[in-house]
């Protein structure tokens, strides 16, 4: 079996299928792609809203609650605690399968006929301004965040304590305005860390403690910039260039550190304890080509935001993991679960589940289905007998190839492809698909996605961001009255109760930007997921643009290295990027 070049229906460019890949679609039983992997992580992103909530009316009390679906999408919602009881039965819903029509058409109309619950949110205590989160105590704007106490705006985390700001990070406590942090405390402004304390304005680092401004140390104390100092020199020093609880102060360290960041060199990508793997932020993965926040990830490919436990046998697989296996083309599907394909937001041990959304608690042989639970056997939201099932299941594939769905810029469906991204109700702007791949709003719609405009919610700005006392030290509790005008996006935000107390006592400066833009601002720290294949660009006793002298002893000696590899750094990034090899000569 050979490789072979298609063209994707989607963005018209090429995309090659590897002879592995031929296998594993044989493996389950599926048809090639006709999406190129990135045009399938949009489309399946698209149906991932992940922190933008809504007021929006319960259809059965009318009282207005918190709503992850926006008051303008004629889907009905239901109170979360309602959806879950049995006080209503989404069977209600079912219907027979109509041979005449494709079945995306009528999946669509099923889809948005049953009830959705207005949030995924279980065991929360005091944390109502929260989605897709669970075991959370006194936390307020958290998503994709679990076990957690006493945090806020976080995303994509867990385990954290008295934490603000954060996105992606384990096991974190008393930290603020960072992404990518396990297992740190008092840990500021920094990106990629692990095991760290007490640390400030610092990337790449692994057990370090008492450290500013740093780059690619390992298990080091007291340096500034990278220059060690002893304990008392490096307290003074630390005086000297940066008031923590200024405003100003931060504006200017942080241009500073931005520019040593990038006098040092890169790893091609983010990971440890990896075989054969490629992608970002990988860790503890064995042949996972392609993959990007993983952890414990083998025989996959393509697969974002995969971890807790181990993840074996998957391809394009975005969110969760948690020890499941044979998925294909799922989203925000996880715990346990065993060949889930091309389906949405079904999880704790589903299997064999496909084109199905909101199916939960152990659904199994279900195929086009919205909103079951223990349900076995079912397709369209009726019942049949096992027999059955299967015969009908059979049939209805036959007739989706025979009868395909085309949207609306001519993409054709057949068995085999994701819910066409015309069918979400979500915007490009309000989903994972632009943290992923960021793109201005001209650009989506250009592309054919939907775009959603912030709408004035009523707020009335009382300050501008600009006029917030420079100094925490100056900032009075009178202004948790205040509605700030953000700096970037002039969107009204305040400060709430406990991020004041926490800002008074770490002594960190008043937030000038929204919560939103915040969380923008720290994706900036990360890469789009795509990759390019490049050299390294260690060119011997230096970097290629001669911008980092080498202080390591390489392999290849004052030779320009010639390893290659698949990163996701694009060509045309300012960052010097180098190999594993080099790359590891140059930590300290």
């Amino acid at each position: 079996m050979n490789p072979e070049t298609r063209i994707c229906q989607n963005c018209k460019r090429p995309f090659t299928i590897e002879p592995e890949d031929f296998v594993f679609y044989e493996k389950i039983n599926v048809p090639p792609p006709t999406f190129c992997p990135e045009c399938r992580l949009i489309r399946r992103c698209l149906f991932r809203n992940e922190r933008v909530l809504y007021r929006k009316r319960d259809d059965i009390s009318g009282k207005e609650i918190f709503s992850w679906v926006s008051p303008h999408v004629p889907i009905k919602i239901y109170e979360k605690d309602y959806w879950w009881s049995d006080a209503w039965d989404p069977m209600d819903y079912g219907r027979n399968y109509d041979f005449s029509r494709p079945f995306f058409e009528q999946f669509k109309e099923l889809m948005y006929a049953v009830p959705w619950a207005s949030r995924n949110i279980s065991n929360a205590i005091n944390s109502d301004y929260s989605n897709n989160a669970y075991y959370l105590k006194n936390c307020y704007l958290c998503f994709s965040t679990g076990y957690s106490e006493d945090a806020a705006y976080a995303i994509d985390a867990g385990y954290l304590k008295s934490t603000f700001d954060l996105t992606t990070g384990m096991r974190d406590e008393l930290c603020y305005e960072g992404s990518f942090l396990y297992d740190c405390n008092r840990v500021f402004y920094s990106h990629n860390l692990e095991q760290c304390h007490n640390v400030w304005f610092s990337r790449d680092c692994v057990g370090c403690s008492d450290c500013f401004g740093s780059a690619n140390l390992r298990n080091k104390q007291y340096h500034i910039f990278n220059k060690p100092y002893t304990r008392e020199a490096y307290g003074e020093e630390l005086k000297r260039i940066f008031d923590q609880g200024s405003y100003q102060s931060f504006v200017e360290v942080k241009e500073r550190v931005a520019k040593h960041w990038r006098s040092l060199p890169y790893k091609y990508m983010s990971g440890w304890h990896n075989a054969s793997v490629s992608g970002d932020f990988v860790s503890y993965g064995k042949n996972a080509k392609y993959c990007y926040n993983a952890t414990q990830i083998e025989d996959s490919r393509y697969c974002q935001g995969v971890y807790l436990g181990a993840t074996k046998d998957s391809y394009d697989y975005t969110l969760w993991g948690e020890t499941s296996e044979l998925m294909y083309e799922a989203l925000q599907t996880g715990n346990a679960c065993h060949n889930v394909k091309f389906s949405w937001n079904c999880w704790s041990s589903a299997h064999d589940v496909e084109y199905s959304v909101h199916c939960h608690s152990s659904p199994s042989y279900l195929f086009g289905c919205v909103g079951l639970k223990k349900k076995s056997y079912c397709i369209f939201n009726k019942q049949y007998s096992k027999e059955d099932y299967f015969a009908l299941r059979e049939k209805i594939i036959r007739h989706m190839h025979e009868m395909p769905y085309t949207d609306a810029r001519g993409n054709i469906y057949r068995y085999g492809e994701f819910f066409p991204s015309e069918f979400s109700p979500f915007a490009y702007n309000e989903t994972i698909a632009g943290d992923f791949l960021p793109r201005e709003k001209d650009e989506a719609l250009e592309r054919g996605y939907s775009w959603h405009d912030s709408e004035a919610r009523g707020h009335e700005a009382t300050i501008d961001a600009k006029d917030l006392p420079d100094h925490i030290r100056n900032a009075e509790d009178s202004l948790l009255k205040e509605v700030i005008r953000c700096g970037s996006c002039g969107g009204a935000y305040r400060i709430i109760q406990m991020e004041f107390d926490f800002l008074k006592n770490m002594s960190l400066p008043l937030p000038r930007l929204c919560v939103a833009c915040r969380h923008r601002e720290r994706m900036k720290c990360r890469n789009p997921v795509r990759f390019y294949f490049r050299r390294c660009q260690c060119a011997g006793a230096q970097s290629e643009n001669g911008a980092y002298q080498n202080e390591g002893a390489h392999l290849h000696g004052v030779q320009p290295c010639s390893n290659d590899f698949e990163t996701s750094y694009a060509p045309d990034r300012p960052e010097i990027v180098y190999c594993e090899s080099c790359y590891q000569e140059e930590i300290s």
